[in-house]
């Protein structure tokens, strides 16, 4: 049975107001926004100023308000208004993706011992009904893969990287667009994408990733030479979140991948985003949304906030197995890696190579690297490097996921 929800809303920036606009328009919900906690009064807003303070106890001690919905960028912040609602009893949704993967399962435990709701569709994909897919849809169904894009900002600078453009060209851009923010660290780091990965790990798999074990790599050393090679091989590159389940073992990083043209990711561009699940009974399917923008991150709040009429709550049906799962550091990756000089690219240990590539601007090799030697550099800080993974490549305990021919062709397509 529908029941009236009343919502306290925190953040009235892109998607605050975008989750207004719509849930304006919609005649099938019976909700309504009765206050609105912001940051700064000063600024003009479409809507009357009597909705908003700066008090978050106007919200959170509201008995009236049974829906809290946190839109806000500050991850600590956010902490305390969604600990204190959700012990208020009242049902919250979030799209604070670093929030929810620092805290998850205390976030999980405080809706459950108060009985509310905790819903979080619109962390990750944007518009991609991604979490509730892998909560229902495969429930019953044994997911081995789930990997994709999932930042829409980095896949917008790296379609017009592919398109010729230096990276700082397409990243002003991306800022002039409002795809990304003044510090894009979070975004071109990896550490948005890697914040996703955990979410989606937990509803594939029921496991729970510690955010500060999953490897993020993002695309800040891209150079103009390695979208080049891209280009001439036919291949582009894409930033990943890859997470796979071998047997008991867990695998997840974020990284840039070469892709060939048969990839599901290949014409994936701009703003958009992508995740493919893999699955025992229902092979590969693909989910493709924009990931980013105020209606589409807005309309993934308002699924969520529709399925509160009806009670609905995440089951975590995976995390209650009795399988013991295990994050895996023990696997080896072929990848390609491009040096400013010879001399850094002798540096990186490679277990096998491939090819070699050595000339005045730069050098590279492609091959195999155990993980944990990729795990001792701080990528991201090394503007000498960039790497960039082969797709489909991950070999655990001296088997590879793929054939040995199937592998030789990816070889190929690099070489």
């Amino acid at each position: 049975m529908k029941k009236q929800l009343t919502i306290g809303l925190f953040g009235f920036g892109c998607v605050g107001t975008g989750l207004y606009e719509v849930l304006n328009k919609t005649t099938l919900l019976q909700a309504s926004i009765k206050h609105i906690v912001i940051k700064d009064l000063s600024k003009k807003r479409i809507i009357d100023a009597n909705y908003f303070s700066t008090d978050a106890d106007r919200i959170l001690d509201d008995e009236e308000i049974n829906v809290v919905v946190e839109l806000i960028n500050d991850y600590e912040a956010a902490y305390e208004i969604v600990t204190k609602a959700l012990k208020s009893g009242k049902h919250v949704v979030s799209a604070n993706k670093k929030l929810i993967a620092y805290y998850l399962d205390e976030l999980i435990s405080l809706a459950k011992e108060n009985q509310v709701s905790f819903l979080y569709e619109a962390s990750v994909g944007g518009s991609i009904p991604i979490i509730r897919n892998l909560e229902e849809y495969y429930n019953n169904d044994s997911l081995s893969n789930i990997n994709g894009i999932v930042n829409g900002t980095t896949n917008y600078i790296l379609t017009k990287t592919g398109e010729g453009e230096s990276f700082d060209e397409a990243l002003k851009n991306a800022q002039d667009l409002g795809f990304a923010e003044l510090d894009p660290t979070s975004d071109v780091d990896g550490f948005d994408a890697k914040y996703k990965l955990v979410l989606l790990l937990k509803h594939a798999f029921g496991f729970t990733a510690k955010q500060d074990a999953v490897w993020n790599y993002g695309i800040r050393q891209l150079k103009d030479w390695d979208a080049t090679y891209a280009r001439e091989k036919g291949l582009k590159i894409k930033l990943l979140a890859f997470g796979t389940r071998i047997n008991n073992q867990v695998i997840g990083f974020v990284a840039p991948h070469l892709i060939p043209a048969n990839h599901f990711a290949f014409n994936v561009e701009n703003e958009f985003n992508a995740v493919v699940v893999e699955a025992l009974f229902s092979d590969k399917q693909l989910f493709l949304g924009k990931g980013a923008g105020s209606h589409p991150t807005a309309s993934a709040v308002l699924s969520d906030i529709s399925a509160l009429q009806f009670d609905y709550a995440y089951e975590y049906k995976k995390s209650k197995t009795e399988e013991r799962l295990t994050f895996e550091n023990d696997f080896s990756l072929k990848v390609y890696v491009s040096a400013t000089t010879q001399e850094k690219l002798d540096e990186v240990e490679f277990a096998d190579t491939l090819e070699t590539y050595s000339g005045q601007s730069h050098s590279y090799k492609i091959g195999l690297i155990r993980y944990s030697e990729i795990q001792k550099m701080d990528w991201n800080a090394a503007s000498e490097y960039f790497l960039a993974v082969v797709p489909d490549s991950v070999e655990l305990d001296t088997k590879s996921i793929l054939s040995a021919s199937e592998s030789t062709e990816l070889i190929e397509e690099l070489s």
